[in-house]
């Protein structure tokens, strides 16, 4: 069962394969940290929407905003999402459907093997702040339904800059 995460808690840790190499850990602290969980390479709307994030990737930076990108996705249609998109940032993939009921993502059955052949997770993004809470929250249930993500940069460096508290706490 699918738990939707709760604002200013911390984001459970999940870790997922790097396709650089190693692993990619989701949350903790140390530092902000936004996540993206993009649905997976048979996706058009997530390439136009993780290009549109590599083209901000240095404005993203110079907030000091780690980027992290994670899908469903095994190696090789990673591998090439990454080529055909020209992707550079950390890239995660073998999402697994447990992992993306611990993050609170909504999870698709595929349409027909040609859109793909598993489970895969619907749009998600975390912006962790350095304590490891969780600062924004967005989880969608369809593709289309994605925060804009200029005005997103623009928001964290209004809440990194004014202190600014994490909303949606009250019970």
């Amino acid at each position: 069962m699918s738990h939707k995460p709760t604002a200013g808690a911390a984001l459970p840790r999940v870790t997922v394969p790097a396709l650089d190499g190693g692993s990619l850990t989701l949350g903790g602290g140390g530092g902000w940290q936004m996540i993206v969980v993009y649905r997976g390479k048979h996706c058009p709307l997530c390439r136009r929407y993780l290009g549109t994030l590599e083209g901000l990737k240095e404005a993203y930076g110079e907030q000091g905003i780690k980027l992290t990108l994670v899908s469903a996705d095994p190696r090789e249609k990673a591998e090439a999402t990454k080529a055909e998109w020209g992707l550079t940032l950390p890239l995660g993939y073998d999402l697994s459907v447990e992992q993306m009921k611990q993050l609170g993502l909504y999870v698709s059955a595929p349409r027909s093997p040609q859109e793909t052949d598993r489970p895969f997770a619907e749009p998600g993004v975390f912006v962790v702040n350095p304590a490891g809470g969780l600062q924004i929250v967005d989880i969608a249930n369809a593709p289309f339904a994605r925060p804009d993500l200029e005005a997103l940069l623009d928001g964290i460096t209004f809440v990194k800059g004014k202190d600014y508290p994490v909303r949606g706490t009250l019970d």
